[in-house]
C-alpha cells in the first residue's frame, strides 16, 4: 500500500512512520510512505504558500497553486508505477469539520491501492482547490490541532494495521479494540502474582474455549462501562444482549 502525505512539515512525517511497526514494514515492502513537501511546488521565489484571505480576518490561507501542483506529482507518480492511471485515488482532507475517523473506515481505506493526505496550515486551504482535489473529508476528533500532520499519522498508523502482512500476528488485527463493536478484553501477562493482584485462573485453566467465553464476557462488560453508546451497534447475540443490555 502506498501512503503520499502533503505537508509543509515531511520530516515530522518521516520520523514518526519509520519507525516501530510501521517502520519494519515499510523496510519489508508491505507499505511505500512518501512525504511530498508542498513548498516544493510554490511559484513564489521566496517558497511562500500562504497568503491573506479575501474578506479579511485573522490568519493566513493556503493557497491553491502550490497544493494542487504537490497533488498532480503524485498523481503522475501513482501513473506511472501503474502504468497509466487506472482511478483517481482517494485524497483525504484532514479537518475537524468532518466525520470522525472510525475503525470501519480504516477497514476500508486498507482495500486502497493508494491514498493522498493533505495537511493543512494556518486557517486553512483555499477551499478551490480542496473542491478540486478532495474526495474524503475527516477528522479525528471534535477539537482543532495547529496542523494535519497529526491527524494524517493517526490515521496511517490505524489503515496500516489493516494491511496484510503489517502485523507479525495475523490475528492482531481482528482480535482487538473495536472489532465487531467492543473494547479488547483485558491482558495480563507474568508474574501470575503482582502487587496483590492475581491473574484470573480462567487465564490459567489451558481450556481455550472457556477462555474465549470469558475474553467475550469481559470485552462486553468493559464496553458497557467504558464505552456504553458502542453497544446499540456491537454485535451482539440475542442472548447476550437480554443479558448485559
Amino acid at each position: 500500500m502506498y501512503f503520499y502525505i502533503l505537508t509543509l512539515f515531511p520530516e515530522m512525517v518521516r520520523q514518526v512512520l519509520s519507525t516501530s511497526i510501521i517502520g519494519r514494514a515499510v523496510q519489508n515492502g508491505y507499505l511505500h510512505v512518501k512525504a511530498v513537501n508542498i513548498r516544493d511546488y510554490t511559484a513564489d521565489k521566496h517558497k511562500k504558500v500562504d497568503d491573506y484571505p479575501y474578506g479579511g480576518g485573522a490568519g493566513m490561507v493556503m493557497q491553491a497553486q502550490p497544493v494542487y501542483d504537490a497533488w498532480r506529482s503524485v498523481l503522475g507518480e501513482i501513473s506511472n508505477r501503474q502504468g497509466g492511471m487506472r482511478s483517481r485515488p482517494r485524497t483525504i482532507y484532514l479537518t475537524p469539520q468532518a466525520p470522525v475517523f472510525s475503525q470501519g473506515m480504516a477497514k476500508e481505506l486498507a482495500q486502497e491501492d493508494s491514498l493522498v493526505f493533505l495537511c493543512g496550515h494556518y486557517e486553512g486551504i483555499d477551499e478551490r482547490v480542496l473542491e478540486e482535489i478532495v474526495t474524503d473529508y475527516v477528522s479525528i476528533g471534535d477539537y482543532v490541532l495547529t496542523g494535519g500532520e497529526l491527524p494524517a499519522l493517526v490515521m496511517a498508523d490505524a489503515i496500516a494495521r489493516m494491511v496484510p502482512g503489517v502485523l507479525s500476528n495475523a490475528q492482531s488485527g481482528s482480535t482487538e479494540s473495536l472489532e465487531g463493536g467492543l473494547l479488547e478484553y483485558p491482558q495480563y501477562s507474568r508474574p501470575e502474582e503482582w502487587n496483590g493482584k492475581k491473574v484470573p485462573p480462567i487465564l490459567l485453566s489451558g481450556n481455550h474455549a472457556k477462555v474465549d467465553e470469558w475474553r467475550r464476557e469481559q470485552s462486553i462488560l468493559r464496553t458497557k462501562s467504558r464505552r456504553p453508546d458502542l453497544l446499540a451497534q456491537a454485535e451482539l447475540t440475542d442472548r447476550e444482549r437480554e443479558t448485559y443490555l
